[in-house]
């Protein structure tokens, strides 16, 4: 029916087209063909000297002065002639006076029906083409219902086809988990919880980075729960037409209280929760209006309703405190990072059902992917997969998982990519440069791998630094390591080639990144002392983006430039004395890493073990590691 609707209104606008052009625009061929046609001057010069014998007047418009019409006759030559002029009648009668045979049509008169459609034409097409683009933009469904159903909910229900996840296939968040079990008690059981008087929170809002299993925590307690679940986001409430957001939010709870007890999931919530005043429109845009209706209808809940709202986000900070108050979304969740613990068991779950080799060690694979949220590691199990098919494999082995590690944090590999031999030499000395630091200095992380093969868009090689475990602290000295380890590659390019090149600019970049945040953030200046300079701003017209606003004089200003550059400095000399006093251990490394091209963390200790003394213990002076928990050090071009 929806298509057969589309056609025709297609059919009609091609329709009135046509008629339109022809009744305008088009002169009947077989005419033109049988005539010549001269100009009017010329046929009034025939007229005058008598030299025309028949004359035909057609198509002439009603008598009037301004009267028109087509001229067609024969001279007495025999040549048969056609023009167009003015005045039908003055010449009508002086054609009359020379003694020509005149014929004269009636006036040619537009039916009504034509006239109606030249007339109404522009305002159809308009017509036509704004419903054409309703009927696309709504999806589905006659015009007619897509008209009166702007306001209505684009929610999809699920009852008997409600998600199959469950808990059990969620890993990674325990403290979530047991938070939305309370909620799940209360739909399945409202009057153990009625009979105490206790009163379940209205809103659930879920808090987290991307990728860490919010939408998918929503949909487990769907299954949990077994009630009827309602799935929308943020954005499908605002549409181009003004009331049409909040006309769908009403419509929403208005449908959610039919099929009590239910669960409505609102994902990407800031979507239609930002901050009210945020935008350069006022108080009375669209969007506003939307929130405006959801936290009247969150109010709106009875005593009795069974009914719970749960929304997700990765943007708390732009949400409207309206929003976030009890009575609305009265509990909050955090879903954050998986620890080494819950990295394993999602890693578990996202394994179930594919075969593995018997050396993966998902222990081992915890460990090295620090960081890593849910999406990460579903992402770096299919990697995998696709590898160990590729190598038509029929299991998915260790090997093949560390390189999905690998492909996720740093990009696949681009051996296509052609380096001259004298920039694969610096980039060698650079990441050289990079994991011998590392390696000496202490509490760094672990080097598990350094690479001249370049991967991802930009990085011309790397030194991968994995953690032993979870880091939730940083001392002032491990700052320094971090610091220190970022400037060793730029040491190792002015050592042995005395120049240096573009390839240290993320480095350099992010130890003066993490230098500033020493001295103004982190009270780690001696100079300054234990103040935290600098606050966050928030700019409600442009979105509540945060910039730094400056709460300290010049003076200070200058001081901060100094002790950054005093940090940056100590690093430097730290990182090149090193790397000075094991020359001949570095040029051995480089070499070996430009024949094999990868060199692993076993065979790097292999290799310094015997060259590698041991720091004084009174040189706590100097001590880096990477600032990313992933410790990826990037040789960018």
């Amino acid at each position: 029916m929806g298509r057969n609707v589309k056609n025709l209104g297609l059919y009609l606008v091609l329709f009135l087209g046509v008629v339109t052009f022809v009744n305008m625009f088009l002169t009947p061929e077989e005419v033109q063909k049988q005539y010549d046609e001269i100009s009017y001057s010329q046929f009034i010069t025939h007229l005058n000297s008598g030299n025309v014998r028949v004359l035909q007047i057609r198509n002439n418009t009603v008598p009037g002065e301004s009267s028109s019409g087509t001229f067609i006759g024969e001279l007495k030559d025999g040549q048969r002639f056609l023009t167009y002029g003015l005045d039908v009648m003055g010449i009508a009668e002086q054609a009359v006076k020379k003694g020509i045979t005149v014929t004269v049509e009636a006036p040619q008169k537009n039916s009504w029906l034509t006239s109606l459609l030249t007339s109404l034409f522009p305002t159809l097409l308009l017509i036509a083409v704004w419903v054409y683009f309703l009927y696309n933009m709504q999806g589905g469904g006659g015009v007619g219902s897509r008209v009166m159903g702007f306001g209505k909910s684009r929610a999809k229900l699920f009852m008997d086809n409600r998600p199959k996840v469950t808990f059990n296939d969620v890993a990674g968040c325990d403290e979530a988990k047991e938070e939305l079990q309370e909620v799940i008690q209360f739909l399945k059981f409202p009057e153990k919880f009625r009979k105490l008087g206790a009163k379940v929170p209205k809103g659930v809002l879920m808090l987290g980075p991307p990728g860490t299993g919010k939408t998918l925590l929503a949909r487990a307690a769907a299954g949990e729960a077994d009630v009827p679940f309602f799935s929308v986001s943020g954005s499908d409430f605002v549409e181009m037409f003004v009331g049409v957001g909040a006309a769908r939010v009403r419509d929403l709870f208005a449908q959610s209280k039919k099929y009590q007890p239910c669960i409505i999931f609102i994902d990407e919530i800031d979507a239609v929760g930002r901050h009210r005043g945020a935008g350069l429109g006022g108080g009375h845009d669209e969007r506003e209006q939307t929130l405006n209706q959801l936290l009247v209808e969150l109010d709106g809940f009875d005593e009795t309703t069974s009914t719970i709202l749960i929304a997700a986000t990765n943007r708390p900070d732009i949400l409207d405190p309206a929003l976030l108050r009890p009575g609305r979304f009265d509990r909050h969740i955090v879903v954050d990072r998986p620890d080494i613990k819950g990295r394993e068991e999602i890693l578990k779950v996202h394994m179930r059902e594919k075969k593995f080799s018997e050396d993966v060690n998902t222990d081992i694979l915890a460990r090295r992917t620090a960081g890593m949220v849910g999406a990460d590691l579903a992402n770096l199990i299919n990697e995998a997969a696709l590898l160990s098919a590729r190598h038509d494999k029929e299991k998915i082995g260790m090997e093949e998982l560390e390189e999905g590690i690998e492909r996720v944090l740093a990009g696949p590999e681009r051996k296509s990519r052609l380096i001259s031999e004298h920039e694969k030499k610096i980039i060698a000395y650079h990441e050289t440069g990079h994991a011998l630091v590392a390696k000496v200095l202490p509490n760094s992380d672990p080097v598990h791998k350094i690479s001249i093969i370049p991967r991802g868009h930009a990085a011309l090689g790397y030194t991968l630094q994995l953690p032993e475990e979870d880091r939730f602290l940083i001392s002032k000295s491990e700052l320094l390591n971090r610091i220190s380890v970022l400037l060793s590659g730029r040491a190792a390019e002015q050592l042995i080639f005395n120049d240096v090149t573009s390839g240290a600019a993320n480095d350099l970049e992010r130890a003066t990144q993490t230098a500033r945040q020493m001295v103004t953030q982190l009270g780690m200046s001696e100079k300054l002392g234990l103040v935290k300079l600098g606050n966050k701003r928030e700019e409600i017209f442009l979105g509540r983006d945060i910039s730094e606003d400056r709460n300290y004089s010049e003076e200070i200003a200058f001081i901060i430039d100094q002790e950054i550059k005093s940090i940056i400095d100590e690093c430097y000399k730290t990182a090149k004395n090193i790397l000075s006093e094991r020359k001949n251990l570095m040029d051995k490394i480089a070499k070996i890493l430009l024949d094999k091209e990868i060199i692993t963390g076993e065979e790097l200790d292999k290799l310094i073990n015997d060259d590698l003394p041991e720091l004084p213990e009174n040189r706590t002076d100097v001590l880096p590691e990477n600032l990313n928990i992933n410790n990826n050090n990037n040789f960018m071009a």
